[in-house]
């Protein structure tokens, strides 16, 4: 029908004619309140925003030549952080001499991974990326 006709039938129902697709041919509208619509629009986005997760990327540092207490307490805090639903980054920053020795740092991020394996998957595995190896832990998917 011409939109002549449709915005009467819409005047006469006191609703909006709305544009749904104006590509198609012919456009395709629409006769609603358009207030309402736009009303409950903004409802559910919100209530989709309310029940939206947002993932956060938490980081721990460890060092190449870590203790196995402290890397115990790292890895306690990494756990906590992966139960809580969020990803890790785990980086060591390599000083000094520690530099021509790379291996050492990765050494030690087997040992990490090894303490937080039952939670962690390796999203990415240990880098070097210059000065500072990192990997970066996910949550291990529920079934």
């Amino acid at each position: 029908m011409s939109s002549r006709e449709a915005n009467a039938i819409a005047d006469e129902k006191n609703l909006d004619l709305v544009l749904i697709s104006p590509t198609a041919k012919p456009p395709v509208c629409k006769i609603m309140d358009y207030g309402k619509y736009r009303y409950e629009t903004t409802k559910r986005e919100k209530e989709n925003r309310k029940n939206q997760k947002v993932v956060e990327v938490k980081e721990v540092w460890l060092s190449a030549t870590i203790d196995v207490g402290d890397l115990n307490t790292k890895a306690k805090q990494a756990n906590k952080f992966i139960s809580d639903g969020n990803r890790v980054r785990v980086s060591i920053r390599l000083r000094g001499r520690q530099q021509a020795r790379p291996e050492l740092a990765l050494k030690v991020m087997a040992e990490f991974f090894e303490l937080v394996k039952e939670n962690a998957q390796m999203d990415k595995p240990p880098t070097t990326e210059g000065r500072v190896v990192a990997m970066l832990l996910i949550p291990i998917a529920k079934k």
